[in-house]
Parts: structure tokens; sequence; C-alpha cells
């Protein structure tokens, strides 16, 4: 491989770890707090605590081995799958879900979200909360029709995807197939909450960069309408970081509903 052609997500894999402490941590040197943690868990409060998303099963389908954007989730649906690419995040995910050595310290953003609920004095109980709502974690794979092959999943009330549609396609068309199998494993009358990153050319984790798909708002917004998806709200964030690991302009937020 040219080792100047940045690398793809889903065929190069990344460091799962490496990716949680550049763009995710509790460190004080950690930049991206307020697009990568608090806008999402805002808007995903809101959206949960609303009304409006409603059902038993949701399925989560998000870049590297997040969990913070579930917390709100978990208040709704009580039976979660989440879907990885590769092992190495399975792995991750999994040592945080079941409590196992050298898990990943997720404390910073409960307590935020306890916060916003008003439940500081629960932190364990709304760990435990979410913890007991993954009831399993899966391989997928965007070459197959149905990304979860061999297994077939029930239709999703909701699916919930960060940040993984741009690393996964390299070019717009790819863009529509993924989003196209995506919805497929949710139900007519359900909703997709989508975060994506407006403007994003590469990212970079443990010293390498990896390959992101440039698109604009308008772009997705028309994705979402040409595969029969009406969109109930958006959210623009504009980048409140400087750093130069990664080049997106702005954060954005969907939240759409597929046609009966």
């Amino acid at each position: 491989m040219d080792p100047t052609k940045p690398k793809l997500y889903h065929i190069h894999g990344m460091d799962s770890r490496g990716h949680l402490d550049l763009y995710f941590s509790g460190k004080k040197d950690m930049v991206f707090a307020e697009d990568s943690l608090k806008f999402p868990m805002m808007n995903l409060h809101y959206q949960f605590s609303s009304g409006q998303i409603a059902g038993k099963f949701l399925i989560d389908i998000s870049i590297g081995s997040l969990i913070p954007h579930l917390y709100s989730a978990c208040n709704v649906f009580k039976d979660m799958v989440v879907l990885k690419l590769n092992e190495q995040c399975i792995m991750e995910l999994s040592r945080w879900l079941h409590d196992l050595t050298g898990a990943y310290d997720w404390g910073h953003t409960s307590a935020a979200v306890a916060e916003l609920e008003g439940m500081e004095d629960q932190l364990q109980k709304k760990e435990m909360q979410l913890k007991s709502s993954i009831k399993q974690i899966f391989k997928c794979d965007f070459e197959q029709e149905n990304i979860t092959s061999p297994v077939v999943l029930p239709l999703a009330d909701c699916i919930v995807s960060a940040w993984m549609l741009e690393v996964i396609s390299q070019n717009e068309d790819e863009y529509m197939r993924n989003l196209e199998k995506m919805i497929k494993l949710l139900k007519p009358g359900g909703k997709l909450l989508l975060f994506g990153l407006l403007d994003e050319t590469y990212m970079t984790v443990g010293g390498e960069r990896f390959h992101c798909l440039k698109y604009d708002e308008d772009f997705v917004k028309n994705a979402l309408g040409k595969l029969g998806l009406v969109i109930d709200y958006c959210a623009v964030q504009k980048r409140r970081n400087v750093s130069d690991l990664i080049d997106y302009r702005a954060v954005i937020f969907l939240v759409a509903c597929k046609g009966e």
C-alpha cells in the first residue's frame, strides 16, 4: 500500500483505544469534547426525552468503541444491539460491558449525562442501566447485502449511527449504498439518528491518516430523501476546536423517519 495514501477504517482497522483517547476521553488536553461528547449527548438527551422516539429495539452502528451516545437511548430502549466492523472494537467494548480488567473509563461521560438528567447522585445506576440494555455485539460487513450476515436481526424501531458512513464510503455513490443497507435494518416508521462531520477529508489515529468522505449538509439531506426518509430534525454545530488531527468544518445531527 502507498504509505502516503490514507488508510480505510473498515479495511485496515484502527487503534480503538488510541481513537478514544484522542477524540472522546476526559483528559484535560482533549480538545474535541464540545463536538464529540457534549453536542451528541445534549441532542440525544433532547430527542429521547421528547417522547417522539419510541419502541423496544435499537441498533447502534457507530465508529470505534463509543458508548456515550447511547446513555439517553437506554431510557427508552431496553433491548439494544451494537454492530462493529472489526474485532478490536468489539473487544474494547466488551471489556467495558463486562467490567473486565483494562476497560475504558467512561466516568466523565456518565457524569455528564447524569447531570443532564438530574441524576448526579446515581452515576453507577446510569452506567448499569446502559450495560443491561446492550444485549449483544455483532460484527458487521457493509460488503454484504445483509450487513449482519449470517445473523438476521429483527427490524429496529431506531438506529443510531455516529460518524460511520464517512469513514467506510470512498465516494458519494458508496455512501448511498451503505446508507441504504443501514436503513434496511429499520422498520417502516422507525427513526434514524445520524451524526456526521461536514467537509471532512481525513482523521488521524495512532499517527496514521484515515480516509473520510467529504460532503456537505445538502448532500446528506438529499441522500436521506432519495431513500424515502423524512427529516424531522437537524442541528449543525460549527467546529469548536483547533487541531490538525482532523479537518472537519462542522458536526451535523439529523433525525429522519423511514416511510411507512
